[in-house]
């Protein structure tokens, strides 16, 4: 997945440096038009190259951002704004995404004990995702490979389930998560051997090799297509909400709880679980229920945000609920709120949600008496390494992404700190909001009946445990340029002190480390223990910190006084030092 910098719009921020010689990307952007079945990338592909010819010096940079790089496929998939051209989301680029796709699948011959490929194929509620479903079903059935297309829009992980449940070969979805209203994506899964996961190395390099093949060679208008796909029933949520439901067991006490989709696709599959769970209606943030491609209530559909949940919090006291649970669009993540003392709500971190969720998997494998591993991302608290060296569990630290959580070895439970949580590995083979949501729901119906609060909760872990706390900092930036720019300035002259804390030691992932592929990730550890994490953005124009602190001395709640404390003198450190 490619990072890019985007004006208010979406649009890609061109500047104003145009090349002197425009005939090259006005044959490019020709030779595009021809094949673009898509009535609004034709017109405003037209419109750029009329202006373009004409000697408009904006409209010549529009085209060569468009076409003078192309959207990458990774181990993401692919991301980004959606307009005409290679280096925007379009029906050109996805009908090349596909073909490539099945060209690799069938170059693999077929799957064991079955006598071809074969895909299943979802989709979000964001603008051109059913087209872009549509278009991938026809063209894979065209290239011989028998394709399944869910029924209807519907979340990632029931997606992600499907794999597993019609062991196919492979697994679509397109959606771009909780990415802004301008973007749309393409996200693969393989199957067999992979078991549902989301594709890693060196699968995304061969996979887009065999795309970048298929657009040098072949017109989008010319690929064989063909009708000839299956429409999965609606036998496949039926399941999917059965195996989610089944998580609950029976709640101890019932929990008026908000729910809101966020204007995604979470509402009727949740609303399902959650009655079938014993749970009841939740109370609906009716603004938000219904799938909106256009995201009117919030800036940008991520419930990490500020402000994304405003909406939720003021149903919330209306309603006089004790919790808020939200989906992000694709419903693959999951943000929840607490009433504060001072009638307000405060949204958990996703290291709170993800060390309590730990803490109940490894309770419920300590009571079977199962072993098992619980995995987090490297970014994400070290609260997790610490509950399973307390129940002499496996543990497994990752490269952030859940493609790469959801392969460690035993998983029993996995979650990184960006609200994405797996607690059900058998079922389903990356985060799950909806899952998530469920075993949180059971953890605070169970605190309920014993006549406390998540926040004691939290206080016992931190008298357990030790007290975890973390902090986020995220940089945005219009030129993509200058995330590699900070990078290399902290790689040139690593800091010493951070604010008022001394520096240990100073790791640096771009050459690979501690068993760690290369990645552009630099960790500072400071001399209290602390450390600080810092990383580029994978889906959006931005650098990421990540910080975390620990303390077992004193109480429960001196304990998290303490931790909270050095991250708040780190967070001031590092925004004087990124400047």
């Amino acid at each position: 997945m490619t990072s890019r910098a985007t004006d208010g719009d979406g649009a890609f921020d061109t500047g104003s440096v145009c090349p002197a010689q425009p005939a090259g990307v006005l044959d490019a952007a020709r030779a595009w038009l021809a094949q673009d079945p898509d009535e609004e990338t034709r017109t405003e592909l037209e419109t750029l190259i009329s202006d373009a010819a004409a000697g408009c010096e904006t409209a010549l940079g529009a085209l060569h951002d468009r076409f003078d790089t192309r959207l990458e496929f990774g181990t993401a998939g692919l991301r980004g704004a959606l307009g005409a051209g290679p280096n925007r989301m379009n029906r050109v680029l996805v009908a090349q995404a596909a073909a490539g796709f099945a060209s690799w699948l069938l170059s693999r011959g077929p799957d064991s004990g079955s006598t071809g490929q074969s895909v299943v194929i979802g989709y979000d509620g964001r603008k051109n995702s059913s087209i872009f479903a549509s278009d991938t079903a026809e063209i894979m059935a065209g290239a011989g490979i028998r394709a399944i297309l869910l029924p209807r829009m519907l979340p990632t992980p029931v997606l992600a389930f499907a794999v597993r449940h019609f062991a196919v070969s492979a697994g679509v979805m397109v959606t771009a998560s909780h990415n802004p209203a301008s973007d749309n994506g393409y996200k693969v899964y393989l199957g067999g051997e992979d078991n549902g996961s989301q594709i890693v190395s060196p699968a995304d390099a061969d996979i887009a090799a065999h795309i970048h093949r298929v657009a040098a060679e072949a017109s989008a208008a010319e690929l064989p297509r063909s009708r000839d796909f299956e429409v999965a029933g609606d036998e496949i949520l039926d399941e999917y909400v059965r195996r989610t439901a089944a998580l609950a067991g029976h709640a101890s006490a019932a929990v008026r709880f908000v729910y809101t989709a966020l204007h995604g696709v979470g509402w009727e599959t949740a609303r399902r679980v959650f009655a079938e769970a014993g749970f009841g209606e939740p109370v609906s943030v009716a603004e938000q229920q219904e799938p909106d491609a256009a995201f009117p209530t919030v800036v940008f559909p991520n419930p990490e945000e500020p402000g994304a949940l405003d909406v939720s919090y003021r149903t919330a006291t209306g309603a006089g609920a004790e919790l808020v649970i939200a989906n992000d669009p694709d419903a693959d993540r999951l943000a929840v709120a607490i009433p504060t003392t001072s009638g307000g709500w405060r949204r958990l971190s996703g290291n709170e949600v993800g060390f309590l969720l730990g803490w109940r998997a490894a309770e419920r494998l300590s009571a079977t008496a199962r072993e098992g591993t619980l995995a987090c991302s490297l970014v994400s608290s070290p609260a997790l390494r610490e509950i399973a060296r307390d129940y002499g569990l496996g543990f497994a630290e990752t490269l952030t992404g859940f493609k790469w959580i959801s392969r460690a070895g035993g998983l029993a439970y996995g979650y990184e700190e960006a609200l994405g949580y797996l607690v059900d590995p058998d079922k389903v083979r990356d985060k799950d909001g909806i899952s998530a949501a469920v075993d949180f729901l059971v953890l605070v119906s169970e605190l309920k009946a014993a006549g406390r609060t998540v926040e004691d909760h939290l206080l016992a872990f931190a008298e357990r445990f030790g007290a975890f706390a973390s902090g986020q900092i995220s940089v945005r930036v219009t030129d993509v340029a200058e995330i590699a720019h900070s990078m290399a300035r902290l790689r040139q002259a690593p800091p010493r002190t951070i604010g008022d804390a001394r520096v240990d030691r100073f790791e640096d992932f771009r050459d690979g480390f501690d068993g760690f592929p290369a990645s552009d990730i630099l960790r500072i550890w400071m001399e209290d223990g602390s450390r600080v994490i810092i990383r580029p953005s994978g889906t959006e124009p931005k650098v990421k910190v990540y910080i975390d602190a620990s303390s077992t001395q004193g109480t429960g709640a001196q304990r998290q006084e303490a931790a909270q404390s050095v991250v708040d003198r780190l967070d001031a450190g590092i925004r004087s030092l990124l400047g």
